[in-house]
């Protein structure tokens, strides 16, 4: 249908979206521009004390590196996990494939308070001490299904012509796979790359179940800080926290713009 063609929406529903938004990123902005205020000073004012505090604070970068690491770790560990579970669910014909994929999006469902607390108790049952790697581990759990799910819709999407040229051209499974599906593929396992490590680095509840003491990632050191009460500190914090989230974001949105474009092509 002609969108100039189609009926103005009443008056109300106009505003449900400003409202909505409002709701939604109004309390960002407020806690971004709340950073930049010395409200010690006489009078206020705008400044940067606070950023350079987080800064010079060894034990946030001590954190910031412990998220880096449980974040890449888990996020290359899921992907390939999750790169092979795709393609055996998409590709390959074997017992119990349909319970598998109907697991794989139940536990996107799956509450991450649950998941936490199951994933606990088996380390206390398998007798694993708590500590970075269990993090990895839980969190490997927890973005699993986002990989296979990116990727599974990416290998849906495929025009198999290009694997059935490769064969009729004398190239093995081996050689399709790699010089044909995966190539074709870059982009969503970059994609799927990127969610896992973006879930993952600003995961609070699943890591505050399963890591040890003193392997405070950023988020759990974000809640210690907010125990004293909300400062300026904690805000420019949270700050650079969100920016860094939105940029994983755009990163993500021009992916699958690429994506999308070579997909049409």
């Amino acid at each position: 249908m002609d969108e100039r063609r189609r009926p103005r929406a009443p008056g109300p529903i106009r505003w449900v979206l400003p409202v909505l938004l409002c709701a939604l990123y109004l309390p960002l902005v407020t806690m971004v521009t709340g950073s930049f205020f010395e409200i010690e000073a006489r009078g206020g004012g705008l400044s940067l004390r606070w950023y350079r505090e987080v800064f010079e604070d060894p034990a946030l970068w001590e954190s910031l590196a412990r998220s880096c690491l449980v974040a890449a770790s888990s996020a290359f560990l899921a992907t390939v996990v999750g790169l092979i579970g795709a393609l055996a669910l998409d590709k390959w014909v074997f017992a119990g494939k349909w319970p598998l994929r109907a697991l794989s999006l139940v536990s996107l469902m799956l509450p991450e308070l649950v998941l936490a607390l199951s994933l606990l108790s088996w380390y206390a049952l398998v007798g694993l001490s708590l500590s970075l790697s269990t993090v990895v581990i839980a969190h490997v759990t927890l973005t699993l299904p986002f990989v296979i799910l990116v990727i599974g819709a990416r290998l849906r999407g495929l025009d198999s012509s290009y694997e059935d040229a490769a064969r009729d051209l004398g190239a093995c499974e081996t050689q399709v796979l790699w010089k044909v599906t995966l190539p074709l593929l870059a982009p969503s396992i970059l994609t799927a790359f990127l969610l896992a490590f973006l879930i993952s680095f600003d995961d609070f509840l699943v890591t505050f179940y399963t890591n040890g003491a003193g392997s405070d990632t950023l988020p759990v050191r974000l809640y210690s800080l907010m125990k004293t009460g909300l400062t300026p500190k904690v805000q420019a914090l949270s700050s650079i926290m969100l920016l860094f989230s939105v940029v994983l974001i755009y990163v993500l949105v021009k992916l699958r713009g690429i994506e999308n474009a070579s997909s049409e092509a």
